[in-house]
């Protein structure tokens, strides 16, 4: 290979990653806080109506193994508490495999879900999915803890 190719490629790679130390900490972000955001104002939403939440819960959704009024209140639960600690980049990783799990439960229960809502929790799930693989990204709290901790 010539050496100006090389060049070319090397100047090409040092582009590429030096775009990437940028977009990606964003992405990563920017799918934290879109799937905190839904799922957190699903929680507000099943809150604000609780008793239509439970008429839900124990008429329309069908969740596995868990009495319905356990599965109506872990629910909300999780829909409220898991966003925050996902948005903010704190003990990420696990809390956005448990909203990863949470997603999966939630569409396997509704199979309403199938004809109108699935594509959209398939985009949340395979968010969510970048966010446990990658990690929260420099944009964390859990970056900010991990640096005090070491420093």
């Amino acid at each position: 290979m010539s050496e100006s190719i090389k060049n070319m490629l090397n100047h090409y790679d040092a582009l590429i990653e030096k775009s990437q130390s940028v977009v990606v900490p964003l992405l990563l972000l920017f799918c934290r806080v879109w799937v905190a955001w839904v799922f957190f104002n699903a929680g507000l939403t099943k809150i604000s109506t609780w008793d239509s939440t439970l008429f839900l819960f124990e008429y329309e959704y069908q969740v596995p193994l868990l009495p319905w009024q356990l599965a109506a209140y872990l629910g909300t639960g999780a829909e409220l508490i898991l966003p925050i600690f996902v948005a903010l980049g704190l003990l990420t990783r696990p809390t956005a495999a448990m909203l990863f799990a949470f997603n999966i439960i939630a569409v396997v229960s509704y199979p309403v879900l199938w004809e109108q809502g699935f594509y959209d929790h398939q985009l949340w799930g395979l968010m969510i999915l970048i966010v446990v693989v990658w990690g929260p990204g420099p944009l964390s709290v859990d970056k900010l803890l991990r640096g005090k901790l070491a420093g």
